[in-house]
């Protein structure tokens, strides 16, 4: 059994708490690990260390910050394969699946790199007679964040890359199912030159965030998670008095017009649908065909698609469509919401509820699912499964498909697939979702755009990566100054105009 640590101050170091949480393999169901957990001691013992480390790091030139992920980038392509076989050993994805996940984590380093230009502030000459004023951007000190458990690499790199670049320290909270990878992160950030205690890693739960969310020296807190905790650290850290961003639930649909190239629809609801098994918050749940022809079309083509995915673990190669859940209580729920969609009246088209892998029966293993006719009231509709699930929605016109998407509480992500300009024009310009794609099912912005949602999908007002995250991790101080030249007399009690 191997004992997981925490990372700080530049070393492994073993949890003192006594509680530990299990790390699972999916695709086995065997616990591979332990996590330690921490207490409020040692959050406060690396929130210590991290803050004796920043204001070094923030002195140094931002240009040489920036070098420093330019080699951590370099690590990051050399080590992709072992990161990769790491993440999909603790989350379950297949291999492309977890490269993926930290080739788009590498991606925002790239942009990182950039923060030099990012942090140039603002000067204006002769603002009044002999006065000049000027703004910069400066550090917050000690920052932290809550990652899940779906992106191990990605959503870390997401929140770390331009804090540090900006000149912060940073706490890493990971996900304590799949805590591997952002430990094999900060290792390497360090081997690329990154000072000791500028970013750690502390495994925990509801202590070790809590313990975050009250420090005093914290000064921002970023989350990704569910919607009820997302509601909870947002409130928290707000009352706190500290800068917070928190990602939550979505229910992402997908219109589906009667001009649609069908094949080219379908295809693209198998990828976003059922890839990853459906865990990822910008993963298209809901398929809202237009008309009745139309979603007889689209069940048609969806139907042996879906049949020939190919489920199971990654060691299995790289054909594999998509391996197990994450834990064997992601699984009862998923099965549970299957269950009430069928006691619900809704049509389970393709029925994967009896779905077993022979040599892993005790994985974590579900098939996939498609419902045909299901309404707004039903459970599967209004929940996020966060699994193979695709719910099929019928709508008579393409007002009644926009208000779908409108009226959702969620507004993470959305796409429309059409060949006609006017409609997908007027759905973009419309939509009340904060990402959109057209004829693109996941609509995840690159790294130089801002990712987040809107609605009860996210809390705060600033958005993931891109210009957003400059903004986020820095404060903006602005200077009046003046250099009088020869003689003054008397006091001056206002400011004087310019002439």
């Amino acid at each position: 059994m191997q004992e997981l640590t925490h990372y700080l101050d530049g070393a492994h170091v073993k949890g003192t708490s006594g509680r530990f949480a299990n790390v699972m393999n999916p695709a086995t169901g065997e616990i591979q690990a332990k996590a330690p957990l921490a207490s409020a001691e040692e959050v406060a013992k690396a929130v210590e260390i991290a803050a004796a480390a920043q204001p070094a790091w923030a002195a140094t030139n931002p240009q040489r910050r920036a070098r420093v992920l330019m080699k951590f980038v370099d690590l990051l392509n050399r080590d992709m394969d072992k990161l990769a076989e790491a993440l999909s050993r603790e989350h379950g994805k297949t291999l492309p699946d977890a490269a993926g996940d930290v080739q788009r984590g590498l991606e925002v380093l790239e942009y990182c790199i950039g923060a030099p230009q990012m942090l140039t502030g603002e000067f204006t000459d002769r603002a009044g007679p002999g006065i000049d004023m000027y703004s910069m951007r400066q550090p917050l000190g000690v920052t932290a964040g809550i990652t899940p458990f779906n992106f191990p690499a990605m959503i870390p790199m997401w929140m770390f890359a331009p804090a540090i670049a900006c000149g912060n320290a940073f706490i890493l909270k990971p996900s304590e199912r799949d805590p591997s990878v952002p430990l094999m992160l900060a290792e390497l950030a360090e081997e690329a030159g990154l000072p000791k205690g500028i970013l750690q890693v502390v495994n925990g739960d509801k202590e070790a965030v809590d313990a975050l969310l009250q420090h005093p020296v914290v000064q921002s807190i970023g989350f990704v998670g569910s919607t009820p905790i997302a509601e909870y650290i947002y409130a928290q850290g707000c009352a706190a008095g500290k800068r917070v961003q928190c990602f939550g639930g979505a229910k992402n649909h997908m219109i589906v017009m009667p001009d649609a190239d069908m094949d080219q629809a379908a295809d693209a609801l198998i990828g976003a649908g059922y890839g990853a098994a459906g865990e990822r918050c910008m993963a298209i749940s809901v398929a809202v065909p237009v008309g009745d022809e139309t979603a007889d079309r689209l069940i048609e083509k969806l139907v042996p698609r879906i049949e020939k995915l190919k489920v199971g673990p990654y060691t299995s190669g790289k054909d594999v469509d998509y391996g197990p859940v994450v834990t064997s209580a992601a699984k009862e729920n998923i099965l549970r919401l299957v269950q009430s969609g069928v006691d619900q009246g809704a049509e389970l088209v393709v029925d994967g509820r009896d779905f077993s892998l022979q040599g892993y029966e005790d994985g974590f293993f579900v098939g996939p699912h498609l419902f045909d006719k299901v309404t707004p009231d039903m459970d599967i509709y209004k929940q996020e499964i966060f699994g193979p699930v695709l719910s099929t929605v019928r709508a008579g016109s393409y007002e009644e498909a926009l208000g779908l998407a409108m009226d959702h509480e969620y507004g993470n992500g959305t796409a429309i697939f059409t060949r006609d300009g006017d409609t997908a024009r007027d759905f973009a310009s419309r939509v009340n979702v904060g990402m959109v794609g057209i004829n693109v099912p996941i609509p995840v912005p690159l790294a130089y755009h801002t990712f987040g949602g809107w609605k009860k999908s996210v809390f705060g007002d600033l958005n993931q990566h891109g210009p957003d995250a400059f903004k986020f991790y820095t404060r903006t101080k602005t200077i009046t100054s003046r250099w009088p030249s020869g003689l003054k007399e008397g006091g001056e009690f206002h400011f004087k105009a310019m002439d």
